[in-house]
């Protein structure tokens, strides 16, 4: 049985390697292209290349539309994830970039499916990020990266989240209550930075601005001891003037 089974690994990686020669001949053809065709150009017998295609159909990577065969929806996912993957190293290399370059802790967050999301996270010893020591999520009120996304979101998502997330202080300087959040969010500027002082951890002060990602909020933060509080706003100006061009260059989407 064990030479059967070393006998079948070659068939399987063979058989692997002539459905990837077939997807990427699918791949060079925007408009798709029948089977005669992507059999000559994988180099594979047509009844082989028949076999593959069906296979490749029935498992979704495939599609035949009018004799010709295109991606299906499992290769566009695998597609997209590949998208998403880089996208997603490109920021977390941003982030330590920026964290070396500025020398703080660089933060990126976003506001999704109603709650706030810290994406990414670039310290280091020296340098630590604040620890979450209450919930970030929960939190919003009560720390610069929250307070960001809410100026960011419509009225009524706003306050679907504080419904949720009610204002409390849980340091001396957290903002009291409810209405007193309302009218500071609301004497936000746009596109300006957010700040807050120990708001969130005593001897911290944070910094953030909003990110243009479609229809959805977005941050980027940093943080400093409070003895350093004087570094606080050039650090979050060259922050603000390197992070455009990252995220026109992604074609961001907030799907990550």
């Amino acid at each position: 049985m064990a030479m059967a089974s070393n006998a079948a690994v070659p068939t399987l990686i063979g058989s692997v390697q002539r459905a990837l020669r077939l997807l990427e001949a699918v791949g060079s053809h925007r408009d798709g292209a029948p089977a005669k065709q992507l059999a000559r150009e994988a180099g594979l017998p047509l009844p082989t290349a028949y076999h593959l295609l069906r296979t490749l159909t029935h498992e979704g990577y495939l599609r035949r539309e009018q004799g010709v065969f295109v991606f299906g929806p499992a290769a566009e996912r695998l597609a997209d994830g590949g998208a998403l993957q880089n996208r997603r190293i490109k920021i977390a290399d941003s982030l330590v970039r920026w964290r070396d370059s500025i020398g703080v802790p660089v933060y990126f967050a976003l506001y999704r499916e109603g709650e706030i999301e810290i994406a990414g996270v670039a310290d280091t010893p020296a340098a630590p990020a604040v620890e979450e020591w209450a919930d970030f999520r929960e939190t919003g009120h009560a720390h610069a990266i929250g307070q960001c996304l809410l100026s960011q979101l419509d009225e009524r998502t706003r306050e679907d989240y504080l419904d949720r997330h009610p204002v409390e202080a849980i340091t001396p300087f957290t903002v009291r209550d409810r209405r007193t959040l309302s009218e500071r969010l609301a004497a936000t500027e746009r596109m300006q930075p957010v700040v807050e002082r120990q708001e969130y951890a005593l001897g911290t002060v944070c910094a953030a601005i909003p990110i243009t990602a479609g229809s959805s909020a977005a941050t980027m933060a940093i943080s400093v001891p409070l003895h350093q509080e004087e570094r606080l706003l050039p650090a979050i100006e060259q922050l603000r003037g390197e992070v455009g061009g990252l995220f026109r260059s992604l074609a961001f989407s907030i799907s990550i």
